[in-house]
């Protein structure tokens, strides 16, 4: 049964990155595309600390959108990419056969991050609720649409029908919830310092400057001050 007030947890999630393409990211007006690339893998990493069963679905690769994000990829190297030609993800068999085989373990809440907002991530979400019992956790900070208004407006369009929206940074802490779980504690602080931008560099100050740390990168002597003389 769903149950929005259950927290996202490691084992009630699955995720499916949607058309993560280059000719769908140039469209994107919605957000820094820069910043999505950056927070789609941050986002996949994540799953990948907590052995989330990930899906990645594309469409039109050979004429149109081109290859999925390599830097994507190299975080799941093994994973199928399931084509598609439809923009509506559900509409494809194999997309809903892999997340079926995962709800079928209890992950019925489905983080999505996909391009664009208000086309593929719309109707794929509109429609698996409708066929199903699934939870969908739009991620709204790696997706986007081709303009501001239209990720908003396709966002509000969702959460008025029961889509729960998230941000990565929030999917990862969520999964993560205690820091005494010291066995992604590592891993998590290490994602952070690479992807989160300023609560990233806030770490790398506390281990250094609060706790005694030592850095985390090696490098050439610090040297000075030396003033100029006048």
């Amino acid at each position: 049964m769903s149950n929005k007030l259950q927290v996202l947890t490691p084992q009630n999630s699955q995720i499916i990155f949607i058309d993560q393409q280059p000719q769908m990211a140039f469209g994107v007006q919605s957000i820094d595309r820069q910043v999505l690339k950056n927070n789609v893998v941050g986002l996949a990493k994540a799953a990948r600390i907590f052995n989330i069963p990930t899906t990645i679905t594309t469409v039109e690769t050979d004429s149109f959108s081109g290859n999925t994000f390599p830097e994507l990829l190299a975080v799941v190297p093994d994973n199928d990419i399931l084509e598609r030609t439809s923009m509506n993800s559900w509409d494809d068999q194999n997309v809903r056969d892999a997340l079926a085989k995962n709800a079928a373990d209890g992950r019925k809440k489905i983080v999505v991050a996909g391009l664009w907002t208000e086309v593929c991530n719309t109707t794929f979400a509109l429609s698996c609720m409708n066929d199903t019992d699934y939870e969908i956790y739009m991620v709204a900070d790696a997706s986007g649409g081709t303009s501001m208004d239209a990720h908003k407006y396709a966002m509000d369009r969702m959460v008025q029908a029961g889509v729960v929206p998230v941000t990565w940074q929030q999917v990862l802490l969520e999964w993560q919830r205690d820091w005494a779980r010291k066995e992604t504690y590592d891993a998590v602080t290490s994602l952070v310092k690479e992807h989160s931008g300023a609560y990233g560099m806030g770490i790398d100050y506390a281990v250094t400057h609060v706790h005694g740390g030592t850095e985390r990168v090696s490098h050439g002597k610090r040297i000075g001050p030396n003033p100029a003389a006048i």
